[in-house]
């Protein structure tokens, strides 16, 4: 039969890896959030909103939509990066490239029809790098696949583009990889500069070792250091030569964690599975396809659907729309298709792969979201990561991605239950599935404290759990905005790490009021003063902060002085704030909020800080700097708000002088 990706590979969240489960007694998701049961609509959906203004939305265009059916997935958008006024916008049908001159109002420069996989983006310098996981993923960029089971024409791991150029890249390097590319991450190193490391995600089957030598099946009991599974592989790129870009080693830091035993909490009660049963014969008379998985029959999503079709049909070396004659190909093999990922699973090692892995090179770092487990690795050397723990949880199905606060001391793990594409925000669905778990970080350990989900529930028709986001960089609070699927964006406080809570969100109604039409945020990310959403099927949002209870006026305006020179998925830098009074002020407000500050302190520091703002002539600026410094050496220095106000002070009075 063609090589398809394994329906595990395909995250239908199958497995259900557990080690440990954090006692709950979290409330459901709420019915009566603005956000339950908005109106249904491609373009036209109803939204709801707090704490943030809509700027823009730019639709996909081209060859990067297909306007007949806008659940097309194989013209999905997926990840975000950014560079300068640049951003890149990741499709299942290649790259798009945008400029950012006028933030609010991206403009289309050049795409890139490129096909591949999801096409995940990172950027370095004038290097583009993206992802390629599919079979029919050609090192042309050819549209017509790759028929034959083993060819030199095929494309499986990371493709490199000279982007000095915008309006025209040009491809200058490939790496073939064991098992293709879902994700990547850039992991700089900072001893060489002249080097950079890409640590390569594949959850595909392994190719044949006819194609790529090297490659090879088996378990750790039968082949530990030849098996192209429990590893990931580390690419090298020399920066003024990246043709040269090959993998220099296949870290195994998966080696030695058991299988993760089995969550108790998804066996279905008799009435989950009649109502499964009536909902799966109504979807198979409207044309559906359905699985039976451990007993309970579900509806594969529309995009899960189409996502095979299209490998069975690249592995064929054909293009277009699927026939009846595919479509009655896929119906008759789905259950040979789950009859083998239940062998799998009956026989389940280790986690054999990692979803997404993020760095924090600055820290040395790194967070791995690895099927049943969260992973804490240490990458001060970047070419030989090092695994220093790992947590599983009994309601995480799929650990997807990390992001880790500006201090390293906590971390944010997602589970992409169901692989994102069914509706798992209901009302009915308990609130630590498809979630986030939060941990604390200390002395290279690993402790769960709580979960955050979405909190307002959705409907049957929109497929949401936990995705991509990044950092707010709200000075002294970790503050982060996450991707939902079609559960919107929600930006949410975990300051402290035990109690998160929503203080921002945005979201539309369902693609599509009957059925599921796989759709909504494939990620959101913070980049100089605003945020920017990837949505599946509607193009890319432009969002601002507004001031609300939740955030003031200052601290809004010292995130917006932060500016970045390029940002990538899963690859975090420290955030630095440039010295101002909005974040002196807002400094001084959280010290006033933790009683760090006397009311004769308060009082001295905000008449200060107004006359800083004021100043004009090098005379006022310097006598207000004598006084910021006095202010400064008067705070404790056994209080950490007090601590972070005082060298607010101390490096905006250096500014003054």
């Amino acid at each position: 039969m063609p090589r398809l990706l394994p329906l595990a590979a395909l995250a239908l969240g199958f497995a259900s890896p557990a080690l440990a489960q954090m006692p709950t007694n979290a409330p459901r998701a709420s019915t009566t959030d603005p956000r339950a049961n908005l109106r249904a609509g491609w373009n036209d959906a109803q939204v709801a909103s707090w704490n943030l203004e809509h700027v823009a939305n730019i639709p996909r265009s081209g060859p990067f939509v297909n306007p007949e059916n806008p659940g097309d997935f194989g013209k999905a958008n997926t990840d975000l990066a950014f560079q300068g006024q640049t951003m890149f916008v990741g499709n299942y049908s290649g790259v798009q490239i945008y400029s950012l001159a006028d933030p609010a109002r991206p403009a289309l420069v050049s795409q890139i029809v490129c096909a591949g996989g999801q096409g995940d983006v990172s950027v370095h310098g004038n290097l583009l790098f993206m992802s390629v996981e599919e079979t029919r993923g050609r090192l042309d960029c050819g549209s017509q696949g790759v028929p034959e089971p083993v060819s030199a024409e095929r494309l499986v791991g990371i493709r490199v583009f000279d982007i000095s150029n915008l309006q025209a890249p040009r491809q200058v390097a490939t790496v073939q990889t064991c098992r293709g590319s879902h994700t990547h991450t850039l992991v700089p190193d900072p001893n060489d500069p002249q080097s950079l490391y890409v640590y390569v995600s594949g959850i595909s089957g392994v190719r044949s070792g006819e194609e790529l030598a090297g490659c090879a099946g088996g378990s750790p009991a039968e082949n530990a250091e030849g098996s192209s599974y429990f590893r990931i592989e580390v690419v090298k790129v020399p920066l003024a030569a990246p043709q040269n870009a090959r993998v220099v080693n296949s870290a195994r830091f998966l080696l030695g964690l058991p299988a993760a035993p089995e969550s108790a909490s998804e066996i279905p009660s008799d009435a989950e599975k009649a109502e499964a049963s009536a909902r799966a014969a109504e979807a198979r008379a409207r044309g559906k396809f359905t699985i039976t998985w451990q007993g309970l029959e579900q509806v594969l999503p529309d995009a899960m659907a189409a996502q095979i079709l299209q490998q069975m049909m690249g592995a064929a070396g054909r293009t277009g729309e699927p026939t009846a004659a595919d479509s009655t190909m896929l119906r008759e093999r789905l259950p040979q298709l789950v009859a083998q990922q239940e062998a799998r699973n009956a026989n389940r090692t280790g986690p054999t792969s990692c979803h997404d892995i993020t760095v924090y090179p600055e820290k040395g770092l790194a967070g791995g979201a690895c099927e049943g487990y969260g992973i804490l690795l240490d990458i001060s050397d970047p070419q030989n990561p090092r695994r220093l723990d790992s947590a599983g949880d009994a309601n995480f199905a799929y650990w997807h991605s990390a992001t880790f606060n500006n201090d390293a001391t906590s971390v944010v793990f997602t589970d992409e239950w169901g692989g994102g594409g069914g509706p798992r925000c209901r009302v009915t669905d308990r609130m630590e599935w498809g979630a986030n778990a939060l941990f604390r970080i200390h002395d290279g350990k690993l402790h769960q404290t709580s979960y955050y989900k979405l909190p307002a529930a959705q409907g049957s028709t929109e497929n949401c759990v936990a995705h991509n986001g990044s950092l707010v960089p709200i000075p002294g609070r970790d503050v982060m905005v996450q991707a939902w699927y079609q559960g919107g964006l929600s930006i949410f406080d975990f300051t402290n790490p035990a109690a998160p809570r929503e203080i921002a969100y945005f979201d539309r109604g369902p693609m599509n009021a009957d059925d599921l039409v796989t759709g909504g945020y494939w990620s959101v990310y913070w980049y100089n003063g605003y945020i920017y959403g990837s949505e599946i099927g509607r193009g890319v949002d432009v969002f601002r902060l507004t001031p609300s209870s939740e955030l003031t006026a200052d601290e809004v305006a010292a995130a917006n002085t932060v500016r970045a020179t390029e940002i990538n998925p899963q690859l975090q830098t420290k955030i630095v704030w440039p010295a101002s009074v909005v974040l002196s002020r807002t400094y001084l407000k959280q010290a006033r909020d933790a009683q760090a500050v006397t009311t004769a302190q308060n009082r001295t520091i905000t008449a200060t800080l107004l006359t800083a703002e004021r100043a004009r002539t090098a005379t006022q600026k310097r006598a207000v700097a004598t006084r910021l410094n006095t202010a400064a050496r008067s705070l404790s220095s056994s209080n950490a708000s007090s601590m972070r106000l005082a060298e607010s002070l101390r490096a905006l009075a250096a500014t003054l002088r």
